[in-house]
C-alpha cells in the first residue's frame, strides 16, 4: 500500500489549515472593527453629497447588526426625539411630494438620524474600546484633512482651488465653515491625551495638534474659530475639575498654556504670509456684506421669522431656501421653517435634552467621563454654532450626537452594575 509523503514544512494530509483555528465570529468582529474604523474615517470626504463615508455605512450598520445590537433604555429619549422630528418634517413635506428638492432632502434626514441610532446602539456596549477606536479614526481623518487644506492653501501643489476654496481652506470639504468645525473633535482628542498623560506619544500628539488648529485657523470661519475656543474652555476645565491629584492639575494648567503658546505662535507665523493677514483682517470683522441689509442673512431671518409664526405647518423642507434664495444660516430657525412648529420645538427640546445629559457627564464620576468631555464640548459647539449655520445635513453631528446619548446609557448601565459597562 502506498504511502502519501507530505512535502516538508506542510501540514499532514487532513490536518486543519491554519485558519480554520480562527473563530469565525472573531474575523467578523475584525472585520466590523475595519470597516467601524473606515466608516467614521471617511467622514472627512465630503467633496459632494455622496461620500466614500455613504458608501461604506450600510455594510457597516448591517454587519454591526448581525453581530448584535442592543437598544439600551439610555438610548430611548433620543430615539423618541428623532421620530417625533421626522415625523414634522414628513407632515410638513406632504404638500411637496411632487417637488424632488424637498423629498431628496428628507430621505437624507432620515439616513442620518438612522446612523445616529445606530451610532448610539454600538457605542453603548463595549464602551471604552468602540469609542477610542472611533475617536483614533476621527482623528487621524482631521489630521488629514488638515493637511491637505494647509498644502492647498499655501499652494503647495501648484493646482487651483484644490483643497481650497473662496481663497480659504477647505481641505476635503466643500464649505470651509463645515472644515473648520469638524477639526475640532480631533484637537479636543489630542489635547485631552496630552493633559491626562494618556497619550502614548505625545511629540506625536502635540505635532497633530498643531496641524489640526492650523487647520482651523486657514479655515477662516468665524464659527469655528469662537466653536473651538468655547469647547477647549469646557474641555479644560472640566478635566482640571475632575482631577483630584494637585500634581496633575499643575501639569493641565502648565500644558495648556504650552499649547496655547506653541498655537499663537503658529498663528503669527502665518500671519507673516501676505494673503494669509488680508483674508485674517476681512474674516475677523463681526459681519460680513452677506449678513447685512434687507436681503441679507439677518434681514432674511426677521423676516422669515415673522411669517412663521402664522404658519403652522413651517414652509416645508427646503422652502425656505426657495423663498428667500438662500438658507436660513441658523437650525433653529430652520427647524421651524422646515418642519413647522413642532419640528422647531422638537429640535430645541432635542437639543436641551442632550445639554443636560452633556454636562451630567462631564460632571458625574463614571468610567465614561473622559470620553464624554472629549465628545460632548465638541458637540457643544455645534449647538452653539447651529444659530449662525445650517448643520442639519453634517454627518459628522449626528455621529456625535449617537456617541454622547451611548455614553449616558453605558453610565446607567454602570450605575445599575452592569459588568460590561464597567470596562
Amino acid at each position: 500500500m502506498a504511502s502519501t509523503i507530505a512535502p516538508s514544512g506542510a501540514p499532514p494530509a487532513g490536518a486543519p489549515l491554519a485558519w480554520a483555528a480562527i473563530p469565525v465570529r472573531r474575523l467578523v468582529e475584525g472585520l466590523a472593527r475595519l470597516l467601524l474604523a473606515a466608516f467614521i474615517f471617511f467622514a472627512c470626504f465630503a467633496f459632494s453629497e455622496t461620500s466614500p463615508y455613504d458608501l461604506v455605512a450600510i455594510p457597516t450598520m448591517l454587519l454591526w447588526a448581525c453581530l448584535g445590537l442592543r437598544l439600551h433604555r439610555g438610548v430611548l429619549p433620543l430615539l423618541g426625539l428623532l421620530i417625533l422630528y421626522l415625523a414634522a418634517i414628513g407632515a410638513a413635506l406632504i404638500p411637496y411630494l411632487d417637488e424632488a428638492f424637498p423629498l431628496t432632502w428628507t430621505i437624507q434626514l432620515v439616513y442620518l438620524a438612522a446612523t445616529c441610532v445606530f451610532f448610539a446602539m454600538l457605542f453603548s456596549d463595549d464602551t471604552r474600546g468602540r469609542m477610542e477606536l472611533a475617536l483614533k479614526a476621527y482623528t487621524a481623518s482631521c489630521v488629514f484633512s488638515a493637511a491637505l487644506g494647509i498644502v492647498g492653501y499655501l499652494d503647495l501643489i501648484g493646482i487651483e482651488d484644490l483643497f481650497y476654496k473662496y481663497g480659504r481652506a477647505s481641505g476635503t470639504f466643500q464649505d470651509p465653515n463645515v472644515f473648520g468645525s469638524f477639526l475640532t473633535l480631533g484637537a479636543l482628542y489630542l489635547m485631552h491625551g496630552l493633559l491626562d498623560g494618556t497619550a502614548r506619544r505625545p511629540v506625536l500628539a502635540l505635532a497633530g495638534l498643531l496641524v489640526i488648529l492650523a487647520g482651523i485657523f486657514l479655515s477662516f470661519s468665524r464659527g469655528s474659530w469662537g466653536g473651538t475656543a468655547v469647547a477647549v474652555l469646557v474641555m479644560v476645565v472640566s478635566v482640571h475639575a475632575a482631577t483630584r491629584s494637585a500634581r496633575l492639575r499643575r501639569r493641565i494648567v502648565l500644558l495648556t498654556l504650552v499649547t496655547t503658546g506653541l498655537g499663537i505662535a503658529a498663528v503669527i507665523g502665518l500671519l507673516s504670509v501676505d494673503h494669509v493677514q488680508r483674508m485674517f483682517e476681512t474674516r475677523a470683522a463681526l459681519t460680513q456684506d452677506y449678513d447685512e441689509g434687507v436681503t441679507g442673512r439677518f434681514g432674511n431671518q426677521l423676516r422669515g421669522i415673522g411669517m412663521l409664526v402664522s404658519m403652522p405647518l413651517g414652509m416645508g423642507p427646503m422652502h425656505w431656501r426657495l423663498t428667500f434664495g438662500l438658507e436660513p444660516h441658523n437650525s433653529y430657525i430652520g427647524s421651524f421653517a422646515n418642519g413647522g412648529w413642532l419640528g422647531g420645538a422638537v429640535f430645541i427640546g432635542l437639543v436641551l435634552a442632550t445639554g443636560f445629559v452633556g454636562f451630567r457627564l462631564i460632571a458625574s464620576d463614571s468610567p465614561v467621563r473622559a470620553h464624554a468631555q472629549i465628545v460632548w464640548p465638541a458637540l457643544l459647539m455645534f449647538f452653539l454654532q447651529a444659530l449662525q449655520i445650517d448643520i442639519e445635513k453634517w454627518r459628522h453631528v449626528y455621529m456625535m450626537l449617537g456617541m454622547v446619548w451611548a455614553l449616558e446609557a453605558a453610565r446607567l448601565r454602570w450605575l445599575a452594575g452592569a459588568p460590561s459597562a464597567r470596562a
